[in-house]
């Protein structure tokens, strides 16, 4: 059961530290909507008026928010470490994306090697489940949603390590990722290579993991995200190149338009012999 009842000192602090667990260990996520306020005093076995107490105070502190008519929802906490004007700031700046990427490289590895070493059966028969749905998109070559769960993967893992300020900070990062701040993962889920090394690379993560090899899984995840920064690199360097190629190609074609052909004289009247005549006599 997802909320437990409340034995002793049944108060609204009792309530709101098992809410605050549970958002803190990641269990619930933005978003998430909570029970009714009938069925949540049940499942605490606290009173309605002790729980609103409760919810109140969650609210107050952004925690929770209410929607009326709709529920009470999980806030989106997510992602306070990078604020819109220091997002801005990264995204306005290139070098950004190196510092980012050279982060999630530790991050990650550390992040392999714990859940290597604490992910429980539970944590394995759900990172299993995604890396079923990534070869199976894989397969299909539906490089959109394996993109989408490439994010999943690696969320899930951050899971599996059961540390929570790793987990929050690592899913700033990963919301920052969707939100296509640092790069474009389109840029590599678009070509073949990359969509077959990104999948293997992710199944040696996701390998190591289950075997319980701290050291393997996080070889393989600073191995994972050497081979991004690269691949991202790469991939910009082809576009822009791409896009320098295509105006000199538009400016070209426009001056074929306009300019003469060369070897070709423009045409000039004949000079008739009187004119001649009369030039070499003035």
């Amino acid at each position: 059961m997802l909320f437990r009842e409340v034995k002793e000192n049944r108060t609204a602090d009792a309530v709101v530290a098992q809410i605050e667990a549970l958002i803190l260990d990641g269990v619930l996520r933005p978003g998430d909507r909570l029970p009714a306020e009938r069925e949540l005093a049940k499942s605490f076995d606290v009173s309605r008026p002790t729980l609103r107490d409760a919810l109140t105070d969650l609210e107050t502190r952004g925690l929770v928010a209410t929607r009326h008519g709709g529920g009470t929802f999980i806030a989106d906490v997510i992602g306070e470490v990078f604020r819109e004007p220091v997002a801005a700031l990264i995204r306005n700046h290139p070098k950004a994306a190196a510092d980012y990427l050279e982060f999630r490289r530790e991050m990650d590895a550390v992040a392999a090697g714990m859940a290597a070493e604490r992910a429980t059966a539970a944590d394995r028969a759900l990172l299993s489940g995604i890396m079923a749905a990534l070869e199976a998109a894989h397969a299909e070559k539906d490089f959109r949603r394996e993109a989408e769960l490439d994010v999943e993967f690696h969320k899930a893992v951050s899971e599996c390590a059961h540390n929570s300020v790793l987990l929050h900070t690592l899913r700033a990062c990963y919301r920052l990722l969707e939100e296509g701040v640092f790069y474009n993962r389109g840029l590599l889920y678009t070509h073949a290579d990359s969509r077959d090394r990104l999948f293997a690379q992710h199944r040696a993560i996701y390998d190591a993991i289950l075997a319980g090899d701290p050291a393997a899984a996080r070889e393989a995840a600073a191995a994972h995200m050497t081979y991004v920064t690269a691949a991202v690199r790469d991939r910009q360097d082809q576009v822009a190149r791409a896009e320098v190629a295509e105006m000199r190609l538009a400016l070209a074609a426009g001056r074929l338009k306009t300019e003469p052909r060369r070897g070709r004289r423009p045409s000039i009247p004949a000079e008739t012999a009187a004119d001649h005549h009369e030039r070499l006599t003035r």
